[in-house]
């Protein structure tokens, strides 16, 4: 149960008043979404190399549900923005041995991937590869400790400060598995992939994420305190042209996007 805690803080006006904060809550990451031209297209490759279930979004787009520990929903939601540059965020997919590697592979370029090159050298064991929008993932080598005890999606790998790094293990109350020379890594108590942050420097952003958090109270949580709680942590609430809305957009201390959905009701 969450208990009530007093403290001071500062208004616009300068004046100091007691605000009531509640400790003991958390967001849950309810969804990865994608920005997406052809949503039905970008679920259909996330689908086959995954092998997750595809279904109608009801807010638009279609969202493949998980049939593994990753505890999350991907969402690929209807944009007309073109991809410009490279993401802040992509997916590391793990392999049993050189055999899954390559079939791995070898399915993604049959769904429409491509092997791209974002300067990784030959020497590179793992194999980088873009899905039909562009979006780039890396397909790992087998034997990779540190992505040993993960499934197929063994990380969300990320370009971002140890700042966000410790924000995000703040507010969805996940512990830090890496903190070292400025590199940061999270994961659920529950398993599922690792989110990491690669520290500086961070790459540049080129508008609006075309990866994003949605995350949410949980059940019978309440989504204005939440937003609080996570302001008070480092998010910035921003307008990105969603007008009326049942979710809230804000930004974390790196500038990337995320949506505070309503609390689950079930």
């Amino acid at each position: 149960m969450a208990f009530v805690l007093r403290r001071e803080e500062v208004t616009s006006s300068g004046v100091r008043e007691l605000a009531d904060w509640r400790c003991g809550m958390t967001s849950r990451l309810v969804a990865l979404c994608f920005d997406a031209n052809d949503p039905s297209g970008l679920a259909r490759f996330w689908a086959g190399v995954l092998g997750w279930e595809a279904a109608d979004d009801p807010h638009g787009g279609k969202v493949l549900l998980p049939n593994d520990d990753t505890g999350f929903r991907i969402r690929c939601r209807p944009s007309q923005e073109k991809k410009v540059g490279q993401n802040r965020m992509h997916f590391d997919l793990t392999s049993t041995s050189l055999e899954d590697q390559q079939r791995t592979v070898a399915r993604a370029l049959e769904l429409g991937g491509r092997h791209i090159d974002i300067g990784q050298g030959p020497e590179i064991t793992h194999v980088v590869l873009a899905d039909p929008e562009g979006n780039e993932f890396c397909v790992i080598e087998p034997g990779n400790k540190f992505l040993a005890e993960c499934g197929f999606i063994g990380a969300l790998a990320c370009d971002g400060s140890q700042e966000v790094g410790y924000f995000w293990s703040r507010a969805l109350d996940w512990p830090l598995i890496w903190d070292q020379d400025e590199e940061t890594g999270i994961r659920s108590p529950h398993g599922g992939p690792k989110v990491t942050w690669g520290g500086p420097p961070v790459a540049p952003k080129h508008g609006k994420n075309r990866l994003h958090f949605d995350v949410a109270p949980a059940a019978g949580g309440d989504q204005a305190a939440e937003v609080e709680r996570l302001v008070s942590l480092g998010a910035t609430r921003i307008d990105i042209g969603q007008g009326e809305t049942d979710w809230v957009v804000m930004a974390d201390p790196d500038g990337n996007e995320f949506c505070v959905l309503p609390a689950a009701t079930t």
